[in-house]
């Protein structure tokens, strides 16, 4: 009988188990794995231990390393039958602002990190004030570019008609850095994804973005290039 319960008992928590597998996030599947299998090998620690087996340890994490390899492997299925997930923003960060794109909706703001008006959001400013920023940031090609890209997509052309005089169009031609440099975790960011990303993750954020920053779109000719510089330098790396 305390079999029969104890294997009903069994069941019932591996159809649970299952159900919460199933509908659960995978970041939450892997953290609670990784948790689980690092209790389990400390309980397997301690008990060859104790009974002086400590030498089957190391055969032991040899038979493990395989798994811990489908596990990775489960996981980006995992996350990748679930599709992309909403929410999701590139950032683009140079000396005067952190600049933000909503993948959904491809809205533009930023975050103020120098100059007049620092710590406001861009859309917290009025047009001329952000003309007056984009002045103030005369000395720095990437936060010009990102400025003229946040103001042709918010004021369209109405502001190159304004008291800004005309733009010095050269500045979208500079690219996305003066050495032409990139890090990892800024192309990470640039295309709104974990670090874990896989190539077809990279792929797809790249498309979606370039559908609404090209400038065939009416979008950014420097965030462009920086969108497909920082695809070009994760795909070397995954």
């Amino acid at each position: 009988m305390t079999w029969l319960v104890l294997g009903v008992a069994l069941l019932v928590g591996a159809i649970l188990v299952l159900r919460w597998f199933v509908g659960a996030d995978p970041k939450v599947i892997l953290r609670a794995l990784k948790w689980t299998g690092l209790a389990l090998a400390v309980l397997f620690g301690v008990l060859l231990l104790v009974s002086g087996r400590l030498g089957w340890l190391w055969v032991a994490l040899v038979g493990l390393l395989p798994w811990v390899s489908r596990l990775r492997m489960l996981g980006r299925l995992a996350k990748a039958a679930r599709g992309p997930s909403g929410g999701q923003q590139s950032e683009v960060r140079t000396r005067f602002v952190l600049m933000r794109l909503d993948h959904d909706t491809g809205d533009m703001d930023g975050e103020v990190l120098q100059g007049p008006f620092a710590g406001r959001n861009l859309s917290e400013l009025t047009r001329d004030e952000v003309v007056s920023l984009w002045r103030a940031a005369a000395s720095d090609s990437q936060s010009v570019s990102v400025l003229e890209a946040y103001l042709d997509r918010v004021h369209g052309d109405a502001w190159d008609r304004g008291d800004a005089g005309p733009r010095d169009k050269r500045s979208r031609d500079k690219g996305f850095g003066q050495d032409g440099s990139m890090s990892i975790e800024e192309a990470y960011n640039i295309l709104g994804l974990d670090t874990d990303a896989t190539e077809a993750e990279i792929k797809r954020s790249h498309k979606e973005l370039m559908k609404k920053v090209h400038p065939d779109h009416g979008g950014s000719d420097y965030l462009a290039s920086k969108i497909n510089a920082a695809k070009e330098l994760l795909l070397k790396y995954t």
